[in-house]
């Protein structure tokens, strides 16, 4: 790991994270009343809070298991998120047992438990790296000690370039990692879209913005940008619960209403 001591990590507790809020949607434990308190505030704006969670863990597992059966054995996960199994790297090694997976949050509370994200197979490696995503020179410092960048790499960020503007650089940052990628590589997001209901998105982004969180819930255009100059794989930029939905399991959700989010892999040339 990095070595730092999950013992001794500060956790903020003065206002909600992303990731303990996805934990508390997907009916962990490790979040905090600030967390819960600021979901159940989206719950009443969206009801279907918990399935959004849900949909897009399924949507993770699905890619993985596509990505492993199409021969990728290195994955970069950045974004990850409090331990949720199964973690991505027991849906690639139970694919591929020699996968080797890097981690990467920045909240303290993951590092914490990030022992979960350890226990990879005998054949396979698995790390963590404590570093925000708006780090990627520190990240790929990290995970090349674990990675060959010689060779393909699956980069997945999850649920996690709707809370980075693009004032602070989502598309930089993207394109930055993507650079460092050998071809054959794939690029792998999920993203949160307030195109299915507009007042709704503008309401929950000021409530992101009133605890000094960012919320930057893009269109699909948008979001389509992120994977400029790479070939998407079939079926293309899609809503999350449509995106190859044979590999997995079927998520039910309330109501008749798609579940806001967009998904898409691309190969890197």
């Amino acid at each position: 790991m990095t070595g730092q001591d999950p013992t001794a990590v500060h956790i903020d507790t003065s206002k909600p994270h992303p990731a303990r809020m996805y934990d508390w949607f997907l009916g962990g434990k490790d979040n905090y009343p600030v967390d819960e308190e600021m979901a159940r505030q989206l719950l009443q704006l969206d009801a279907r809070g918990r399935d959004m969670a849900r949909v897009n863990r399924a949507y993770m597992h699905r890619a993985t298991r596509w990505l492993g059966a199409n021969g990728i054995r290195q994955y970069l996960d950045i974004g990850t998120g409090i331990p949720t199994e199964p973690n991505l790297h027991q849906i690639a090694q139970e694919v591929a047992p020699e996968s080797r997976v890097v981690y990467c949050d920045n909240d303290p509370i993951v590092l914490a438990h990030a022992e979960a994200l350890l226990r990879s197979t005998p054949e396979g490696a698995t790390e963590y790296i404590q570093a925000d995503a708006r780090d990627p020179e520190a990240i790929l410092e990290a995970a090349g000690k674990v990675l060959d960048f010689s060779k393909p790499i699956a980069l997945s960020l999850l649920a996690l370039l709707h809370f980075v503007s693009d004032e602070d650089g989502a598309y930089e940052l993207v394109d930055r990692l993507v650079q460092q990628l050998a071809p054959g590589s794939y690029l792998v997001l999920s993203h949160t879209t307030g195109d299915f209901d507009p007042a709704k998105a503008e309401q929950a982004r000021a409530m992101y913005t009133a605890r000094g969180l960012t919320l930057a819930l893009r269109t699909r255009e948008e979001f389509a940008r992120f994977f400029d100059g790479l070939d998407l794989v079939e079926p293309g930029v899609s809503l999350t619960a449509e995106w190859h939905p044979e590999l997995g399991e079927l998520i039910e959700v309330l109501g008749d209403e798609p579940i806001p989010g967009y998904a898409g892999v691309a190969r890197v040339r």
